[in-house]
Order: C-alpha cells, then structure tokens, then sequence
C-alpha cells in the first residue's frame, strides 16, 4: 500500500481528530472511553493545525490519512498563545473538574482539567529543547516503518528551522510508542507516575 507524505490542509484536521481519538487508549481506540468525541483532537491536533500549520504533515494512503505528526518551534511562545487564543473558548465549552478528585475523573475529565489548568514545560528543558511535536498512525500502518518516515520529516524541518532540540510527552502506560521515540533517539529528560518527557537534540 503507498504512502505518501504530504504538508497538512486545513480540510484534513476532521481526519486528524479523528486518530486521535482512535489511538488516544494508549495506541488502542479511545472511542468507548470518551463521551466528548472531539476532546483529544482539541487538545492535541487543533492549535497545530491553526497555529503551526507550517509544520504539520500528514500521511495518506489508499484509504485517506492514516497518520500525522505535528510540531512548534517555539513551545514557551506556543504556550502563551494558546493561553490567550485557544483554552478560553474551550474552557467554555468544557467544564472544569476541579472539584472531582484527581482519581475519581473519568477520561472526559482528566482531558478537561488539561484544558483548564494546561501543564507548562520546565525551563530546564525548554533550555536545551525548545520544540515538541506529537506524531500518531492508526494501526493499519504501525509496523510499516511510516512513523519513522513522519518523525524524519518532521526533524527535518525543526531542524531546517532553526530548532536545537525537540521533546516530547508520552504516557508511561504505552510502552510500544516509548520503544519507538528511543529507537530514534530521544532519550528521557524527566519522568512522573503517568508520563515520560524525552528529548532529542537537533
């Protein structure tokens, strides 16, 4: 089956939400977890593809996208601005958790309290690696080399940007992707009980 690479459309962002969703389980399809279908793309694909479409790219083949990845250079910058320009609509339209205790949130909640009370990245390592991306494929092309060949062009491109370094954010429950990210160089800069940071320089 042929894959191609392509720079992302604003007409493909539907498609991106959707894989979202269908590996937000930790790879699995998060679709029976999520009562808010569009929460994950909203916190993971949307700001890309309006604020940093100049480094989103997606893969097709001969049954339409299949997979995508996304980056910023800045992410001290993309964080600001998300701050003024993206969350308070969403804050809006998702309530806050906060009075839910942390472990007793469904999914729909721990998306929402993201939304709401949205992590920044330590200096530390914004210092050495200014940039991040997010890359997902669907399952019928995992295995075929087609993240690899993502995560390439995406490199390129910070790299052809002016970008020293990039990280990553990935749960520790999903130890397929880790071996992934470690397969092509990034290393783990910080860790907690649900996630790994890990970095690569450029």
């Amino acid at each position: 089956m042929t894959v191609v690479i392509r720079r992302y459309r604003p007409e493909d962002l539907p498609a991106i939400y959707r894989i979202c969703l269908l590996v937000g389980d930790n790879g699995a399809d998060a679709s029976p977890l999520y009562q808010e279908k569009e929460i994950l793309g909203d916190l993971y694909a949307g700001p890309y593809g309006r604020y940093a479409a100049e480094l989103a790219f997606v893969a097709d083949d001969e049954e339409g996208v299949c997979g995508f990845t996304l980056g910023v250079l800045d992410t001290a910058s993309f964080e600001d601005r998300l701050e003024r320009e993206w969350w308070p609509a969403l804050r809006r339209r998702y309530r806050d958790p906060g009075d839910v205790p942390a472990a007793r949130r469904s999914p729909d909640q721990r998306a929402a309290g993201l939304i709401h009370h949205p992590p920044r990245m330590a200096g530390e390592v914004l210092a050495a690696y200014p940039s991040h991306l997010h890359i997902d494929v669907l399952s019928r092309q995992q295995g075929t080399g087609l993240g690899g060949r993502l995560m390439q062009t995406l490199l390129d491109a910070l790299r052809q940007g002016g970008s020293s370094g990039v990280h990553l954010v990935v749960s520790a429950g999903n130890p397929r992707a880790i071996g992934f990210y470690r397969h092509v160089g990034f290393r783990e800069l910080a860790r907690d009980e649900r996630s790994l940071t890990l970095g690569k320089r450029l």
